[in-house]
This record gives structure tokens, C-alpha cells and sequence, in this order.
């Protein structure tokens, strides 16, 4: 059964910084496609950051210059980070990792990730103050 769990979660004033980080276990295929999803109160979920093995990207508008993704998969568990910089109160939202062994591009899944088979880790949250 894989499972994702995030954390690194937590509250900062605008400006500062979080690194999330997400560990996958009972992942048994060597294709994947990763990425980080937020959704904040009253709104829709949305894509943030997405990254496949080959370590091509796809970011959301709203985060790019200031979020960086990044995976390792060296040893034989799985972590995905997300580093994000210069934070602000838009930011504000529960983080979510998701996966999906779906040969897709990151593009397609930062938009659709519930229609590629993604598994999800329960969330860690972010709150900015400004």
C-alpha cells in the first residue's frame, strides 16, 4: 500500500521561509510523477509544484521565483521537498504531496491529479501572518 506522509508545516511572518518534505513507502514501480497541491480555506484545491523522475518541472504561476521542488530517490525511499521562500499570507493553505506511477507530464498533472491516479498524504499546514 503506498503512503505519503508530509511534514515541515508550520506558521511564519510574510518573507520567511518552509521547507516541506514528504516521504513515500510501498511504492513498488520506478515511474512516478510528483507533486505539491494546497488548498486553503473556502477555496478549490490547486496545483503548486509538480516533478517527474527525470526532474523536469512544471510551476504554478503564483509560486514560480519564490518555491523551489525537488525530489530524491537515491535510496530506496522516496522524498519529495518543496522549498519555499519569501512566503506570503496567500500562501496560507493545507500542503499536499501526491503521486501517481502514470507515465503523464508534470503539466497534465498539476491540473488534474485526482483523474491520473494520484495517492495522497494526509497534509501539512501553512499558515503566513503578515
Amino acid at each position: 500500500q503506498v503512503q505519503l506522509v508530509e511534514s515541515g508545516g508550520g506558521s511564519v511572518q510574510a518573507g520567511g521561509s518552509l521547507r516541506l518534505s514528504c516521504v513515500v513507502s510501498g511504492y513498488p514501480h520506478s515511474n512516478y510523477v510528483m507533486g505539491w497541491f494546497r488548498q486553503a480555506p473556502g477555496k478549490e484545491r490547486e496545483g503548486v509544484a509538480c516533478i517527474d523522475r527525470d526532474g523536469i518541472t512544471t510551476y504554478a504561476d503564483s509560486v514560480k521565483g519564490r518555491f523551489t521542488v525537488s525530489e530524491d530517490d537515491a535510496s530506496n525511499t522516496l522524498y519529495l521537498y518543496l522549498q519555499m521562500d519569501n512566503l506570503q499570507p496567500k500562501d496560507t493553505a493545507m500542503y499536499y504531496c501526491a503521486l501517481t506511477p502514470r507515465d503523464v507530464e508534470t503539466k497534465a498533472f498539476i491540473l488534474n491529479p485526482p483523474n491520473l491516479g494520484a495517492h495522497w498524504g494526509q497534509g501539512t499546514r501553512v499558515t503566513v501572518s503578515s
